[in-house]
């Protein structure tokens, strides 16, 4: 029961925060392509880690943090006030890269140009060569 409830919060609050993020008014965070990649919680909930990516790369994430929790109090009321929960967990902003590391790694298969299961030359059977002799 007490992961299910963990995972309702984690996606709530990923829902409350994805969606304040255009509403917020710091240079460091408006006007940003910005994502919520997942929210993890601690067991007892009272921590919650939101990992953010940002479509222009990792550098403009960690503005994007500094920003977030400079709003941290804001949010929290928000959080709050729409779950109706007395007290929001402590928000941890962290900026991820996972995306751009995945994007890099099928740079790289691509461009080892590695053939495809319906090119591959079949290896001449042995049995077929002896017979032949």
């Amino acid at each position: 029961m007490a992961d299910y409830k963990s995972g309702r919060l984690a996606s709530d609050i990923t829902r409350i925060i994805s969606g304040m993020l255009p509403r917020l008014k710091d240079p460091r965070i408006k006007d940003r392509l910005l994502t919520v990649v997942r929210v993890e919680l601690t067991r007892d909930r009272s921590v919650a880690r939101i990992y953010l990516s940002s479509l222009n790369g990792i550098g403009e994430a960690r503005e994007a943090v500094k920003g977030l929790e400079s709003a941290q109090g804001l949010i929290k009321r928000e959080i709050s006030g729409v779950l109706g929960i007395k007290k929001a967990p402590e928000l941890r902003f962290i900026a991820d890269d996972s995306s751009e590391y995945s994007a890099r790694i099928s740079r790289m298969l691509k461009e080892l140009n590695l053939p495809g299961e319906d090119t591959v030359d079949p290896e001449p059977d042995s049995d077929t060569e002896e017979q032949d002799a």
